[in-house]
């Protein structure tokens, strides 16, 4: 009998690939996961040319950066923004990403896949892991097109290229293995909010705009203490990946990111066994 009961239950793999099979086709034949590779890329390229656009006295604006990669990651790690070009970075990747999260889960509740999916087969952890995966890749795209639309960007305006080039490579390398957190985090806010779509896309925004975390750094240098700790939060590893990152930021991306991936998995998994799902 337990042979039978094995043999009849899918395995964890298969039952996981089979999520991950949906997901991924849901997400390759739908136009939002292509219009937001696209934002990604427009964005920081628009925000490169707009710099040096003459004002309407006609002068030349003064430009954000003097940089090509400043555009992808700021030169420090900055908890407390002390200009627009510190925040104008790949981070922006991680507030639109989660609308786009929000927007491709949403659906899931407001087409009715999810009472189809749950009324069926598919297990709670196994939605949540899958959608968390589709999602982290999807946002990982997103920061490859980022790259792409703020190099070609910065060298069309004529901004230098002078760079740590390994330094570069662990702040880029890092701002995509965040991804993996940051997806769960949204999966987690969209199954909270999954009855409400307006209050999911604006969770989305508001967490992946890293308020809180600027708050806490704002306060905790006035008071001249040291920062560091905030490197265990999503948006604070995240600042940590930049260009004069080494090789620590990069190990402290992929332990954060995978920290806060377990812990948003097993909360949403929780929830979703404890409350109505539709």
């Amino acid at each position: 009998m337990t042979r039978e009961l094995n043999f009849e239950s899918p395995s964890f793999i298969k039952r996981l690939k089979g999520m991950l099979g949906v997901d991924f086709y849901r997400l390759f034949h739908t136009p939002l996961f292509y219009i937001f590779i696209a934002i990604a890329a427009i964005i920081p390229a628009m925000v490169s040319a707009m710099t040096m656009m003459p004002d309407q006295n006609g002068q030349m604006m003064e430009p954000l950066y003097s940089n090509v990669w400043q555009i992808i990651a700021a030169s420090k790690s900055l908890y407390v923004i002390e200009g627009i070009a510190d925040y104008a970075n790949m981070n922006m990747v991680f507030i639109f990403g989660g609308i786009m999260v929000s927007i491709f889960i949403g659906h899931d509740y407001k087409s009715g896949y999810v009472k189809q999916l749950f009324t069926t087969h598919a297990k709670k952890q196994d939605y949540m892991i899958s959608k968390t995966l589709a999602c982290a890749f999807a946002m990982a795209c997103m920061c490859i097109t980022y790259l792409i639309g703020g190099t070609v960007g910065g060298l069309l305006v004529g901004y230098e290229t002078d760079v740590n080039v390994g330094s570069l490579i662990i702040a880029i390398l890092g701002k995509i293995i965040m991804s993996l957190g940051w997806a769960s985090l949204y999966t987690f806010l969209n199954v909270i909010f999954r009855k409400y779509f307006g209050v999911s896309i604006a969770s989305s925004f508001f967490f992946g705009t890293g308020i809180l975390i600027i708050g806490v750094a704002a306060i905790v240098e006035s008071l001249s203490l040291p920062t560091s700790f905030l490197n265990i939060f999503l948006y604070g590893a995240s600042v940590n990946a930049n260009l004069s990152s080494n090789f620590g930021a990069l190990i402290v991306c992929l332990l954060v990111s995978l920290v806060w991936t377990v812990i948003y998995n097993l909360a949403g998994t929780l929830i979703l066994s404890k409350c109505d799902v539709y």
